[in-house]
């Protein structure tokens, strides 16, 4: 099972619920909207160190459904549905950096960290993360992932891929990695930095 939603477009959703199990059933019951929303892929994660949480990651077709999607009171029952009380954060965006490095095609599934926060300058950002991608890889990062997000090209969302927990905590704790990266993600209306693993994964075919 590959764990990395490498697709152009995505919807993101980041919530907390009393029952993780039930988001995975109501996934696969709402398969064929998921596939009239135009989506391809959906990846479950469950975090590590929160027992509720849980990111869902949908990679879709084309962004034009999207944003009547999201004023859709539908699009909200689904949360209503699995027990979600606050309103999840949602996501919506391209792709726009992506780095594999050696072994991240073959390595079994590993630790995600991602978070969404907001740069000042958006090409002076994505030229530093080119400058730095020798950081990542020395510190035993899979993959990296941006995307920008659809109604405002200052917000972005990241995905680190590691190896493991261990790893993953040594990554946030790098004083010349924790400024750049964790210490705006979460700021404000934005959850906090997410860690955890992938549960499941679909593939939705185009004739769903």
């Amino acid at each position: 099972m590959n764990p990395d939603p490498a697709h152009s477009l995505v919807l993101t959703t980041d919530y907390r619920v009393p029952d993780p199990t039930r988001v995975w059933p109501l996934l696969q019951r709402r398969r064929d909207e998921l596939a009239a929303l135009g989506a391809h892929h959906v990846f479950v994660f469950t975090s590590t160190t929160d027992p509720e949480r849980v990111l869902v990651t949908i990679a879709l077709r084309t962004r034009e459904p999207v944003a009547e999607l999201l004023r859709s009171r539908a699009f909200f029952e689904w949360f209503d549905e699995v027990g979600v009380d606050d309103l999840p954060a949602v996501f919506a965006g391209e792709l726009i950096e992506r780095f594999d490095f050696d072994g991240a095609d073959t390595a079994p599934p590993g630790i995600v960290i991602a978070g969404i926060m907001v740069v000042d300058d958006p090409a002076a950002f994505r030229l530093h993360v080119r400058e730095t991608r020798d950081l990542f890889q020395k510190a035993g990062i899979r993959r990296v992932r941006i995307f920008e997000a659809f109604d405002d090209p200052d917000e972005i969302m990241f995905l680190h891929e590691l190896s493991d927990e261990v790893s993953a905590r040594r990554w946030l704790r790098r004083p010349d990695v924790a400024a750049e990266w964790f210490s705006d993600a979460g700021v404000g209306a934005y959850p906090p930095v997410f860690i955890g693993r992938i549960a499941h994964m679909m593939r939705i075919s185009d004739e769903s």
